[in-house]
C-alpha cells in the first residue's frame, strides 16, 4: 500500500488527519516506528493524570525525551473530558493507546482523546522526541475557561 493510501486509510479509521505531504508523513511514520521499536519498554515509566471537575491533576506533567512512558488518563469526574494536546502528540513517537485492556489503537499520532465520565481510562504508550512545553486542555463546552487546562513539558 502506498503512503497516500495509508494516510487516507488512517485518517478514515482513526479520525486523525495528517496535514503533511506524503513524503513527510512517510518519514514521520518511519522515524516513529524506529523509535518505538528501539525503546526499552521494560524500563517504561508510568505517569497518571486524573480528570476531575474542570481540572487535571497534576496540571503540569514532565517527561524526558527518549524515555518510554505509559500515560494513564483517568476520568473520575461526572462529565466526559478531552485531553487535547495536538502539538504534544506530534512531538512523541506513539506506540499505542489502550482502553481498559479491551481495545488497542495504533496510529502515527493523535490530536485529542476523550475519556468517558465516572471511571473511564485510556493508557497511551509513547516515547517523547521533541523537547518543549505544550498546552493541554479540554475542548468540551466551557471546561477550559473553567480551568481545565495545563502544560506538558518534554525535557
Amino acid at each position: 500500500m502506498k503512503i497516500g493510501a495509508l494516510t487516507t486509510t488512517l485518517a478514515l479509521c482513526t479520525g486523525v488527519f495528517l496535514a503533511m505531504p506524503a513524503s513527510a508523513a512517510e518519514d514521520y511514520i518511519t522515524d516513529a516506528d524506529r523509535i518505538v521499536k528501539e525503546a526499552d519498554w521494560n524500563a517504561m515509566e508510568t505517569v497518571a493524570v486524573v480528570f476531575e471537575d474542570n481540572h487535571y491533576t497534576p496540571e503540569r506533567i514532565a517527561f524526558k525525551a527518549g524515555v518510554p512512558y505509559k500515560l494513564e488518563l483517568k476520568n473520575e469526574a461526572d462529565k466526559h473530558h478531552y485531553f487535547t494536546a495536538p502539538e504534544f502528540f506530534r512531538a512523541i513517537a506513539t506506540r499505542k493507546a489502550m482502553v481498559n485492556g479491551q481495545a488497542e489503537i495504533k496510529a502515527p499520532y493523535f490530536k485529542a482523546v476523550e475519556v468517558l465520565k465516572e471511571g473511564g481510562q485510556l493508557d497511551l504508550y509513547f516515547v517523547p522526541v521533541t523537547k518543549g512545553t505544550y498546552p493541554v486542555y479540554c475542548t468540551i463546552d466551557d471546561h477550559r475557561e473553567k480551568g481545565m487546562e495545563g502544560s506538558i513539558v518534554v525535557e
